[in-house]
């Protein structure tokens, strides 16, 4: 793991925001919690090193996407979780900078992998 990444996660559910950070320290790294767009400015405005994001687009509007750009514009390398399998979805993601998306319920061992990937570390 490098040391200093932090995980930016997305998600306007606060307990999957709490699900994540307990699963994310138990591998040891760090996670920021952004439960709005205000929350990821902030994020991305601040001087920690932000190593990549996890995005769940469920509960928000198409207001999403500009933060994906927000995100892509900052070169902050991030995945999108999903609600559902959809054309759509994939090629929004994609097309706003997206380095992969998982479709929840989400596999630990896929998780993993992918964030050991955009973290530019060997699994």
């Amino acid at each position: 793991m490098t040391g200093n990444s932090i995980i930016l996660a997305v998600d306007r559910n606060q307990r999957n925001l709490q699900l994540l950070a307990q699963f994310l320290n138990k591998e040891g790294y760090q996670m920021l919690a952004a439960s709005s767009f205000e929350d990821v400015a902030r994020a991305i405005g601040q001087p920690a090193k932000i190593g990549m994001a996890l995005v769940d687009i469920s509960g928000f509007d198409s207001q999403i996407w500009e933060c994906c750009e927000q995100l892509r514009n900052h070169q902050i390398p991030f995945l999108i979780l999903s609600p559902k399998q959809s054309a759509a979805i994939g090629h929004e993601s994609f097309s706003r900078g997206a380095r992969s998306i998982l479709v929840k319920p989400l596999i630990v061992r896929d998780l993993l992998s992918v964030v050991h990937s955009l973290l530019g570390e060997s699994a």
